[in-house]
């Protein structure tokens, strides 16, 4: 049963990664794959008496089946949904044309200084929504700010690299970390304090690198007016609304205790209520302003679902103890204390580039769980280092991240090129921040949890 769960769980990943050669999406992929681990499974395990009588019998073992289903279903739902409300709040904040508010400010055309720019605003605007719709939102802005298509690329490259890293240091900037916020692996303020300057080193070194090569000014496209038109005021009003209502989640998780999607939920509520209003009484004739549930028809629905199919098969590896026993064997080649896990990190950060971050993640969190005897605890380094390394590694290759997929999609860039000219960049960024973490972990926050023992 392990060999051929592992088998088909290989084979799914490399269709996963093929998607374009083989033109055949990767959320179809990923749930196929999600309900075919689980099939067999429970097939193999239907057909071995051993497995029927350690769980009593054929009924005790269908309620050990519908149990772990359903416990496993809740906790990926957690993701999805959280997922889906935070998606709608920045869809509809892009519908009412809010992010102009923040693009309309940049003038610059020199290239060094935008490439600063462009670099800091995603960096910050990936922590606060996420990695993947931040770097949506910068590519758009680009093609309003550099005609020259190569040109742009370099810049969306960096876009890339900035998203990546700026949505490992915040709980809600990368669906990795929100998994592990989620999980209760890491903690809000914690996450942020010991992994902030990595990650701001990570996106500082490349944009330093390839800056000092950089010389003159950008070209600018033609201005053209399109779209619906959103009065301004109602564009900062649903931006400030949607970005505070973000930022309101992990307070809501602080002050109540209750899991962020309820949170995430309550403020798309709030907005979806505010832009009923606002189409109501604002709409005119042959002119529809748009609320949420017009904003839900072209939410990335394949991507939340292929989130699910593909945390499906890895609950179904934990389950079926294969995700224990690949843990076993990092400990023993590597060990459990520092520097070892540091190396294990590294190694899922580099493997993320190619194969998808949020199944590495999946997979380490269901190989180390947290409870009594748990290997690595609440805010071990462990995971905040694992928050920095499967976040950013995903830069390495264009198709290691979802803002990588996503601007290789919208600008078409060759994966090649992205190769030789950013691969590069994204490794000595890479290196530069774990280096800046580790030195951190093992100098100023050991010696401040050792006084705090002393005390």
């Amino acid at each position: 049963m392990v060999v051929t769960l592992v088998t088909i769980f290989i084979l799914g990943y490399a269709c996963i990664a093929l998607e374009h050669p083989l033109k055949i999406n990767k959320t179809a992929t990923a749930l196929l794959l999600g309900c075919l681990t689980w099939a067999i499974f429970n097939m193999f395990n239907i057909a071995n008496p051993e497995i029927l009588s350690l769980h009593g019998g054929m009924e005790g073992y269908r309620s050990f089946v519908s149990s772990s289903l359903v416990e496993n279903l809740g906790e990926t739902a957690e993701i999805v949904f959280f997922l889906l409300g935070a998606m709608t709040i920045v869809t509809l904040i892009e519908d009412y044309q809010g992010f102009t508010v923040i693009t309309d400010k940049i003038t610059t055309t020199n290239k060094k200084k935008l490439l600063w720019v462009v670099s800091i605003l995603t960096f910050f605007l990936s922590a606060l929504l996420d990695n993947m719709t931040t770097a949506i939102v910068m590519v758009a802005l680009l093609r309003k700010l550099i005609a020259d298509q190569k040109e742009r690329w370099l810049y969306a490259g960096m876009v890339i690299l900035a998203a990546n890293a700026g949505g490992a240091w915040s709980p809600i900037g990368d669906v990795t970390t929100i998994m592990l916020w989620i999980g209760g692996q890491v903690t809000t303020v914690n996450i942020m304090v010991k992994t902030l300057l990595a990650s701001l080193v990570c996106m500082v070194v490349p944009v330093f690198i390839i800056g000092a090569t950089l010389k003159g000014d950008i070209v600018r496209p033609d201005s053209e007016e399109s779209g619906v038109h959103v009065e301004p005021w109602m564009r900062r009003l649903v931006l400030i609304m949607g970005v505070c209502g973000l930022i309101f989640v992990p307070i809501f998780k602080t002050i109540t205790h209750l899991p962020p999607y309820l949170g995430m939920l309550l403020s798309l509520s709030v907005l979806w209520i505010t832009t009923e209003i606002l189409s109501r009484k604002h709409s005119k004739e042959g002119h529809k302003l748009p609320t949420a549930a017009s904003t839900l028809e072209h939410v990335d629905v394949p991507t939340i679902l292929f989130f699910l199919g593909i945390l499906m098969a890895v609950s179904c590896l934990k389950v079926a103890g294969i995700l224990a026993s690949v843990a076993g064997g990092l400990n023993n080649a590597f060990g459990t204390e520092a520097p070892g896990f540091f190396f294990i990190d590294l190694i899922i950060g580099v493997l993320s580039s190619v194969v998808d971050n949020v199944p590495l993640v999946a997979a380490t969190m269901g190989m180390y769980p947290l409870g009594d005897g748990a290997i690595f605890g609440v805010n071990h380094p462990f995971w905040e280092f694992l928050a920095y390394c499967a976040g950013t590694g995903g830069s390495l290759l264009i198709i290691g991240s979802a803002a990588g997929v996503a601007v290789m999609g919208m600008e078409k860039i060759d994966f090649i090129w992205y190769l030789k000219k950013i691969t590069l960049l994204a490794l000595a960024g890479y290196v530069a921040g774990a280096i800046v973490f580790i030195a951190m972990d093992v100098t100023i926050f050991e010696q401040v949890e050792w006084l705090r023992n002393l005390a």
